[in-house]
């Protein structure tokens, strides 16, 4: 069983992105998505990344929250 708690460090943890406050804070900042594109889809993420975004996503899973969050702050 996974116990591991669904936040934006833990994300970046499962996606293997560096997930110190200031790494996420930082790819956040460099980081964009256009309204047209679907995060899970966003160039930036390797094959693997997209594969557990697009999975979680349609599974309803622990992570759909803080992807959601992330998808947010990456078209603000």
């Amino acid at each position: 069983m996974d116990i591991t708690q669904p936040d934006l460090t833990s994300l970046f943890d499962q996606l293997g992105l560096p997930s110190e406050p200031d790494a996420v804070e930082t790819f956040i900042r460099q980081h964009s998505i256009a309204a047209e594109i679907h995060i899970a889809e966003a160039p930036f993420w390797t094959q693997a990344q997209k594969h557990f975004i697009a999975e979680a996503l349609a599974e309803d899973a622990q992570w759909t929250e803080v992807i959601d969050h992330l998808d947010a702050q990456l078209r603000a």
